[in-house]
């Protein structure tokens, strides 16, 4: 074949994937209407997790697994959209790493609205004029987001999804790398990114910004400065992306939790997160773990944080796998009650990142 032959190939394949994609529409609209019919959930985590492991495994190339996945997060982005008109918020502003893992996990056919802060993300939600929120709750080299952990002591959402969002940090300017005097860099970035810092430019003004796209914002108005970013800071203040990935880890990841009102269905590969509190005695935080390893479950997180409404006293925040509906899980929180002054199960949600 000849390359106009190969090109009315492509064009009688696209006719028919854009036939197929609507009538894919059609049967998603017909299930949205009966979820609605029913009272539940538009969005449903364990079926995109399904949809995603079902396609990968059709999938025989050459377009690879990561690409199958990122196309049909898009095909269910726009579904979702035609379904109901949603909103997610989550701590912005745009173009940070928040922002990254919020179009990474509903796609771009949704809107997005940027709040200030953790807490206004918990109201947006709370509140109906959000249907989802997306917020950090760890990252790998500087640990936990200990506010966000704090908003769930007397907040009613749950965690339904979890987003592991590598970090990429950039080096982001509209001049040459060599004539870069200054450069922006928010604080955790800047942690994260010290010893290349002081490796590249060991003579440049370091300036604290509050947000990485705060840092792109001033770089792209200051002719002799450059910021650390991520690669969707560059395209939304236009600016050249100079040099890649220049984190000192180079497995840094953050851990950004979606929240919601509705528990997700048990889909066989869960993590089900909890907050509790322990009575003021000896052995009493020995006694409230031991549910968890009489049922053999496997608590990858603990985390204390004071209560600030008691001196000396915590709350301990864990992590674990399984479903809360897990028989095991269930037994083991029942049996964690009867030793705790307090216990709270904040999610269960597919652990398959």
């Amino acid at each position: 074949m000849n390359i106009t032959e190969h090109r009315k190939a492509i064009d009688a394949l696209d006719a028919q994937i854009v036939r197929l994609l609507n009538e894919r529409t059609t049967h998603v609209l017909e299930i949205g209407r009966l979820k609605h019919k029913d009272g539940e959930e538009i969005y449903a985590p364990h079926r995109e997790l399904a949809v995603f492991n079902r396609v990968c495994k059709l999938n025989e190339g050459p377009i690879p697994n990561d690409s199958v996945r990122a196309i049909y997060r898009e095909i269910m982005s726009a579904s979702l959209s035609v379904e109901k008109s949603m909103t997610i918020a989550y701590l912005g502003p745009e173009a940070t790493f928040t922002h990254q893992a919020a179009i990474k996990k509903f796609g771009s056919s949704l809107t997005y609205s940027a709040q200030k802060t953790i807490a206004d993300v918990f109201a947006d939600v709370s509140r109906g004029r959000a249907e989802y929120g997306v917020v950090p709750v760890e990252n790998s080299t500087e640990g936990v987001v200990t506010h966000t952990l704090d908003m769930f002591v007397d907040s009613d959402l749950q965690i339904v999804a979890q987003i592991v969002l590598p970090i990429q940090h950039c080096l982001l300017s509209r001049i040459p790398r060599a004539d870069i005097q200054k450069l922006y860099v928010h604080p955790q970035s800047l942690a994260q990114c010290r010893v290349w810092i002081s490796k590249n430019f060991p003579h440049a003004e370091i300036i604290e910004t509050s947000s990485n796209a705060r840092s792109a914002e001033l770089a792209a108005r200051d002719k002799k400065s450059g910021c650390i970013a991520g690669a969707l800071a560059a395209t939304q203040y236009n600016l050249t992306v100079l040099e890649k990935d220049i984190q000192d880890n180079t497995a840094n990841a953050t851990r950004f939790l979606v929240l919601g009102r509705k528990c997700p269905p048990a889909t066989g590969k869960d993590r089900t997160s909890l907050m509790f509190s322990v009575v003021d005695a000896v052995g009493a935080l020995h006694k409230a773990l031991a549910p968890f390893r009489r049922y053999r479950i496997n608590m990858t997180k603990i985390e204390s944080r004071p209560s600030k409404r008691k001196a000396w006293e915590y709350y301990f925040f864990v992590n674990c796998d399984g479903h809360q509906s897990d028989r095991k899980v269930a037994k083991a929180l029942e049996l964690l009650a009867q030793h705790c002054s307090f216990v709270k199960v904040l999610g269960s949600y597919p652990n398959a990142e």
